[in-house]
C-alpha cells in the first residue's frame, strides 16, 4: 500500500486569496461608500453653493474647500467618479476571490495598474490638499486611507503570482504592514507639520 501525500500548496494559496478578497471587498466597499458620498456633496454644493456640507467641520477640514478646485476634477469631471468606478471593479473582484475564482494572470495585472494608477492619482491629490489648497476633505481621506493598503497588498499578491522566488516579492510580503503603517505615519506627519493645532480650531 503505498502512502499518499496531500499537497497544501494550492489550499494555502487559495486561503490567501480568499482573505485577500475579503480585504478587496471591505476596503472597496469604504472606497465605494467615501466617492459616492463626495458625488452627493458634489451635487448638493452646485444646488446650493451657500450651503455648508456634511463634512465642513473647520476652515481647515472642509470638503467644500477642496471640491470646488480644479484638482477635485483633474480629468475635468469630478475625481470621485473615478473612486466609484474603480472601487466597484476592487469590490467585485474581491468577492471573486473570496468565492474561490482564480483570477486570469491578465486580471491580476490590471488589478495592480489600477492600484498603481490610484495610489499615484491619491499622491498627487494629498500633495494638492496639505500644501496648495491647505485643506483636508474628511472623505478624501477616508479614500486615501483604503487605496494604500490596496496596493500594497495587491503588489504583494501579484509578486507572489508571477515572481515567488524574488527579494522583492519576499520583502515586500513580509512588510507589507510596516510599509502601510509608515507610508500612513509619513502622510499623518506632512499633515500636522503643515497644519498643527489648526486642524482643531
Amino acid at each position: 500500500m503505498t502512502e499518499q501525500t496531500v499537497d497544501t500548496t494550492t489550499d494555502d494559496k487559495t486561503e490567501t486569496s480568499r482573505g485577500l478578497g475579503i480585504f478587496l471587498a471591505l476596503a472597496g466597499s469604504i472606497g465605494l461608500l467615501s466617492s459616492a458620498i463626495l458625488i452627493i456633496e458634489k451635487i448638493k454644493l452646485l444646488e446650493d453653493p451657500a450651503d455648508a456640507l456634511s463634512c465642513d467641520i473647520n476652515p481647515f477640514v472642509s470638503c467644500g474647500n477642496v471640491i470646488n478646485t480644479d484638482q477635485a476634477s483633474a480629468f475635468g469631471f469630478p475625481n470621485p467618479l473615478i473612486g466609484v468606478a474603480g472601487f466597484a471593479i476592487v469590490v467585485t473582484l474581491g468577492v471573486l476571490l473570496v468565492a474561490g475564482v482564480k483570477l486570469p494572470s491578465f486580471v491580476q495585472a490590471g488589478l495592480w495598474l489600477g492600484s498603481l494608477l490610484g495610489v499615484g492619482l491619491v499622491t498627487w491629490l494629498q500633495y494638492q490638499s496639505i500644501y496648495d489648497i491647505e485643506s483636508l476633505c474628511p472623505y478624501c481621506m477616508v479614500v486615501w486611507s483604503v487605496t494604500i493598503p490596496i496596493f500594497v497588498l495587491v503588489s504583494a499578491w501579484v509578486l507572489r503570482t508571477l515572481h515567488p522566488g524574488a527579494a522583492l516579492t519576499r520583502f515586500v510580503n513580509n512588510w507589507s504592514v510596516l510599509i502601510i503603517v509608515l507610508w500612513y505615519v509619513a502622510i499623518a506627519s506632512a499633515i500636522w507639520f503643515q497644519f498643527g493645532s489648526d486642524l482643531w480650531a
